[in-house]
This record gives C-alpha cells, sequence and structure tokens, in this order.
C-alpha cells in the first residue's frame, strides 16, 4: 500500500513540474498531476506485487 502512494505523490510532484514547465494554468497542472499520480501508483503497485510474489 506504502508504494501505491509513494508513487502516486511522485507522480504528481512530476506532472504538476512538467505542466509548470509548458507553461500551463493551475487547472492544466491540477489535471496532469492527476493523472500522472495515477499512472505511477500503479506501476508501483505492480513492481510491489511482482516484488512480494518473487520474495516466496
Amino acid at each position: 500500500m506504502t508504494g501505491f502512494l509513494i508513487g502516486a505523490l511522485l507522480g504528481a510532484i512530476v506532472g504538476g513540474t512538467v505542466m509548470a514547465r509548458r507553461g500551463g494554468n493551475k487547472k492544466d497542472m491540477a489535471q496532469y498531476a492527476f493523472g500522472y499520480a495515477v499512472c505511477f501508483g500503479f506501476v508501483a503497485l505492480f513492481v510491489t506485487i511482482f516484488l512480494a510474489r518473487q520474495a516466496v
């Protein structure tokens, strides 16, 4: 669970930064932050599941 949260937080930071560099307004930054957070969160979740399955 913490892997998902860390991935989502990292994704939100990256998404907001990407849109800020491209000159987007606050709504654009929020949308990119949410999209990146979901994407990074799911990747982190699958990595966590993969590593847990390998440990068994």
